[in-house]
């Protein structure tokens, strides 16, 4: 007889680790690249809201400003970032140059509409904090009925 098995809470993610460590052990032990197992790397994004307003908050370590940019409609918010660094070591025999990049984008589906033009952002210590105003509902306005 079949019987049904009843999952724990948290039983998922403690697989998804298990099986993640597994790769990561093939990967080292194969000296397979990181760039072929890792394609992106996650930046945290945490989305509040208030009554009034629909606040994002991204941390984007070694990220400067000027390599964000920031998209807005009246529904959705689009992030992207790129970096690009590069290093010169002259030595005697021979020089080393090393170039590196990243990208970031996220499109984040907003939980309400929001006025577009009034969206105000920051950037301090590597935390990018957005703040989004929400479209104020037009209120109902009552008709007087004629009753002949």
């Amino acid at each position: 007889m079949h019987e049904l098995t009843l999952w724990k809470k948290g039983e998922l993610e403690n697989l998804r680790r298990d099986i993640d460590l597994l790769f990561r052990r093939f990967r080292r032990g194969f000296g397979v690249p990181r760039s072929l197992m890792e394609t992106t790397e996650i930046y945290r994004t945490d989305l509040s809201e208030t009554e009034d307003t629909v606040f994002v908050e991204a941390k984007l370590p070694d990220i400067r400003p000027g390599d964000i940019q920031i998209s807005v409609t009246e529904d959705t918010l689009s992030l992207k970032a790129e970096t690009s660094e590069e290093s010169l070591e002259k030595v005697e025999n021979y020089q080393r140059i090393e170039k590196s990049s990243r990208s970031f984008s996220r499109s984040i589906k907003l939980p309400c509409r929001i006025l577009p033009e009034e969206v105000k952002a920051t950037f301090k210590d590597n935390v990018l904090k957005i703040e989004l105003p929400k479209c104020r509902p037009k209120k109902a306005r009552g008709i007087s009925i004629e009753i002949k």
